[in-house]
């Protein structure tokens, strides 16, 4: 199996890339655009700030603290690319990676030790500085990478230089070893995919180490808090997800992988509980995660501000991480709907439509106009109107890669009576005996249709997710039709090849409106349509009424219109409008006026499309019309 999560045991087993391969639409244009743009546009960022560089000089002997370029985690960037690489390979496509990973083997140390900004002359000693050095994290890149390597069929240098310094780290950190633990947690899931793909025990035990030290106050106490660590508490004792959004998620999908391979039943359920009280009260409509700029981190219970939204896309990376990883262990489709809600609204959001500029924050509000930018240079700050093409902090780019490159893997599965679909693309899916075509237009339509390519003699179940969002939908067999309700509706049949089943969801646009709890879009509502939320952008707008005082009329239909500026089958919706009043003495408390004024119409288009025509404002949620 080629893919990023391979558990042993589990409600459900993944199909890799080399069995789910994206053929055309949505995603499979987004992955194709990823291997042809982003992964070369980000090579040659890593080139030209030097953080590959650092490699080659550490090599060589002359990475004096003046040289090296970038912040103290900027190797992981290279790892991630190379995990991106070696995806994008085994997916059928083409990659320099042997030159990444000869690079990068070159500079190891005698032991396994590699870190670009630690251990040489004129610089801090190894492991002097775990709470903000981020060598064990970006050890659990390195390893990711190599773990990709392997699962594509290769042993390299690559390889090589993974597996050494996952046993430096089972020496320096192992029970004998240093009792101590990374501020930045990532290694731990790492740890346990190199444990599947050896067998290797020694792995999973350290990521279960890790796991177990983590809230012990072993970390300092700094501002935020140790909860910014995930170090106030052990994780069987949280109730939510809290502190630095990345981290907490990450921690979390270690914690599930630990959990599945251990047997630890109560540390599954610790994390489900967790994912529940987050999804219920600290997650955005869009499915992003991570409300406060100050620590990148999780709010308050329904702390929600939507101008002010962090929503970091590396934390919706680790959200979908984290929600397949749970629907693996228990079938549960709950997970998936997350997973697609996340994916369709702050992944897809994240990159722009040529594949070369990109959003590290993703608020649901923009107030302000952004000037265009500097394409010539990093962007030296997380939130802004537009996407940057690299950042003095660019985890995203990298990220985005690795999971595009390898998002078959997060379609399918199987299980002893049959396989699973659980996102929807047009794609060519193999299990064992089994062979299917899946056709659709997801998500500007509806229909899903799976065709029978393959087949063994005897009866298996054929099951289609149904989103929490549609509620139900018509389910056409070759014994019938029917109304199925959300979750998964299964066929169990002998099948016979050319046999089909179509799934009509109901993707017409909907409003919705937010729990009263949300301060900042009490008495808003937001536009939905199918797995798509939308939002006003001020290029679609009369500039004379900006959109701080737009009200929408849930009153009357939603039209749909074409969107060619933004793709051929991008879908815009009209919904009426009026113009709030305003004060008229210069104080804005107090009564404005008994009802909204007409203005007209107010257009939205995706969340994830905008900011893709130039500066603009935009928001998500709307106030609703008065009177």
């Amino acid at each position: 199996m080629i893919g990023p999560v391979h558990p042993s045991r589990g409600s459900l087993s993944p199909l890799g890339i080399d069995q789910a391969r994206l053929t055309s639409g949505f995603w499979a244009e987004r992955q194709q655009r990823n291997g042809a743009a982003t992964i070369p546009h980000a090579h040659s960022w890593l080139e030209r700030t030097g953080w590959l560089g650092n490699f080659r000089l550490a090599a060589a002997g002359e990475l004096a603290p003046h040289l090296r370029q970038g912040r103290e985690f900027s190797d992981s960037e290279v790892y991630k690319l190379a995990e991106a690489m070696a995806w994008e390979i085994g997916r059928g496509g083409d990659a320099p990676l042997d030159e990444l990973s000869i690079v990068v083997a070159a500079a190891q140390e005698p032991g396994g030790y590699l870190n670009t900004m630690f251990g040489r002359p004129g610089q801090q000693p190894r492991y002097s500085d775990l709470v903000w050095g981020h060598e064990l994290y970006c050890y659990g890149h390195l390893i990711q990478a190599g773990v990709a390597r392997l699962r594509t069929g290769f042993e390299d240098a690559l390889t090589a230089t993974a597996i050494r310094a996952a046993d430096h780290v089972c020496v320096e950190f192992g029970a004998a070893g240093r009792q101590f633990l990374c501020g930045h947690p990532e290694i731990e899931m790492a740890l346990v995919e190199l444990y599947r793909v050896t067998g290797i025990t020694r792995y999973l035990d350290q990521a279960r180490l890790f796991i177990d030290r983590r809230g012990q106050a072993t970390l300092p106490d700094i501002e935020l808090g140790r909860a910014y660590f995930q170090d106030d508490m052990p994780i069987r004792e949280r109730a939510a997800f809290d502190g630095h959004a990345v981290r907490a998620l990450y921690l979390a999908s270690g914690a599930v992988d630990v959990a599945v391979e251990t047997g630890d039943d109560k540390l599954l359920a610790a994390v489900v509980r967790q994912w529940e009280r987050t999804v219920a009260a600290r997650t955005y409509l869009t499915g992003g995660m991570g409300s406060r700029h100050e620590g990148e981190a999780f709010g308050d219970d329904f702390e929600l501000p939507t101008d002010r939204a962090y929503v970091e896309t590396c934390a919706a990376i680790a959200s979908v991480m984290l929600s397949w990883r749970l629907l693996l262990a228990t079938g549960e489709s709950r997970f998936a709907d997350l997973a697609e809600r996340t994916l369709y609204n702050v992944v897809a959001a994240s990159t722009s439509l040529d594949g070369r500029s990109f959003f590290y924050t993703n608020p649901l509000h923009q107030r302000v106009t952004g000037a265009p930018m500097d394409s010539s240079k990093p962007w030296p700050r997380a939130s802004s109107s537009e996407r940057a093409p690299w950042r003095d902090v660019s985890c995203c780019p990298t990220n985005i890669s690795r999971t595009l490159a390898s998002l078959g893997g997060y379609l399918a599965t199987a299980d002893g009576d049959g396989v699973q679909i659980h996102q929807y693309a047009s794609a060519e899916v193999r299990a064992g005996e089994t062979g299917l075509t899946v056709e659709t237009g997801y998500p500007w339509r509806g229909d899903v249709t799976v065709r029978i390519t393959e087949t063994g003699a005897g009866p298996w179940r054929l099951s289609l997710r149904v989103p929490g969002w549609a509620g139900e939908a018509t389910l056409v067999t070759p014994e019938g039709t029917e109304r199925v309700r959300s979750g998964y509706a299964g066929v169990t049949r002998t099948w016979r090849v050319g046999d089909q089943v179509r799934l009509e969801l109901p993707v017409g646009p909907r409003w919705t409106t937010p729990d009263p709890r949300i301060d900042s879009v009490r008495d808003c509502i937001a536009v939905e349509r199918g797995p798509l939320v939308y939002c006003a952008e001020s290029v679609d707008q009369d500039p004379a009424v900006p959109l701080e005082a737009v009200a929408a009329d849930r009153s009357a239909p939603v039209v749909e219109h074409p969107l060619p500026a933004l793709g051929p089958d991008a879908v815009a919706l009209d919904v009426p409008a009026a113009q709030l009043p305003v004060s008229a003495n210069g104080w804005p408390y107090g009564s404005h006026g008994d009802g909204d004024q007409e203005v007209g119409t107010l257009r939205l288009v995706p969340y994830h499309l905008w900011a893709n025509r130039g500066p603009a404002t935009m928001r998500v949620w709307l106030p609703q019309r008065r009177g």
